[in-house]
């Protein structure tokens, strides 16, 4: 179906009416042709209904694996207004296109925001770990790693940039690694110490583990949150009675994570305290236990962690769940 662009845009712009989701959806997999129309209509669209509408874009993309925007995304790359930048670059997070590493690096170098030249050392992150998996070329992944490292050594650069960039630069196995992580730790700002204990988790290194399980107390609860993702990360089962408490936090961000990370250390008492608060859970928590079950059901090998998201009634009809060749 072709796709009417400048009357969809037009009606996109009308600041006097609600974005309409449903319409939105129309920008997913855009051809060729419809791409150019976009990005020839898109820059008379105001300036807060583009930012409204990035941000929507990004949201049903991260919840709907089936939208496709990443071509509206690198037509908004060239956007005018920051925002909007900044956005387009986070909704191309899941794509492992080269050719998106040049645009990066230049955003990290030379763009005057802050926001762009952070979102961009955050989407580097991925490419790092393609580098460490040797889907790379040693040249591009030597470019990113130096671009990096450029920033997180230049003090003239915002903190944002630079602890965005140490993130990324955590997937690396170059030693030299486990030393900024340090300095980050140690250094007087409270969210670079957060970003080390990200980048602890993310660099999978054992000696680590210590610091992050003693972070599972600390009164920030930014930290705690951190703390509990990278336990998680890098299975700290002695962590294991503080993510039990945690799963009850009365931040729900935190009750989450915790659950995720008990899924990821695995074993008999992790399992038994998911299913305790599966019992009470609402039906979005639920989920999450579900999916906490299941990567620990996955991770020990087992074959029926797909019946954890499933309850009595979900078996009414079993016929629905039986593929024949009719």
């Amino acid at each position: 179906m072709t796709v009417d662009i400048d009357r969809l845009l037009a009606e996109l712009s009308d600041e006097t009416r609600t974005i309409p989701i449903a319409r939105l959806y129309e920008l997913s997999g855009l051809d060729h042709e419809e791409i150019e129309r976009f990005s020839t209509a898109w820059p008379r669209v105001p300036v807060n209904r583009r930012r409204k509408i990035i941000s929507h874009l990004v949201e049903i993309a991260e919840a709907n694996f089936e939208a496709d925007f990443d071509a509206v995304c690198r037509a908004c790359l060239d956007d005018e207004d920051e925002f909007v930048r900044a956005q387009a670059i986070e909704g191309l997070w899941e794509s492992e296109d080269i050719k998106l590493i040049r645009p990066l690096l230049t955003f990290l170098r030379e763009d005057p925001s802050v926001i762009v030249r952070a979102a961009a050392a955050t989407s580097l992150g991925r490419f790092v770990l393609l580098g460490e998996l040797e889907k790379l070329s040693p040249k591009l992944a030597n470019d990113i790693s130096e671009a990096l490292w450029e920033v997180i050594h230049s003090f003239e650069e915002d903190v944002e940039v630079r602890r965005r960039a140490i993130e990324s630069l955590a997937y690396s196995s170059d030693e030299a690694v486990a030393e900024v992580i340090a300095d980050a730790y140690a250094d007087e700002d409270r969210l670079m110490q957060v970003s080390a204990v990200f980048a602890m988790g993310r660099s999978a290194d054992p000696r680590w583990k210590n610091t992050v399980l003693q972070e599972l107390t600390n009164p920030d609860p930014e930290m705690r949150y951190e703390a509990a993702r990278a336990c998680g990360a890098l299975e700290v089962e002695e962590a294991i009675p503080y993510l039990r408490d945690m799963a009850y936090d009365s931040d729900r961000e935190i009750q989450e994570v915790s659950i995720w990370a008990l899924g990821q250390i695995g074993g008999a008492e992790a399992r038994r305290i998911l299913e305790a608060c599966y019992e009470d859970a609402d039906d979005i928590l639920g989920e999450v236990i579900e999916d906490a079950l299941g990567e620990l059901a996955l991770r020990s090998g087992e074959v029926d962690f797909l019946l954890y998201s499933l309850d009595e009634n979900d078996w009414a009809d079993e016929d629905d769940w039986l593929v024949t060749d009719e």
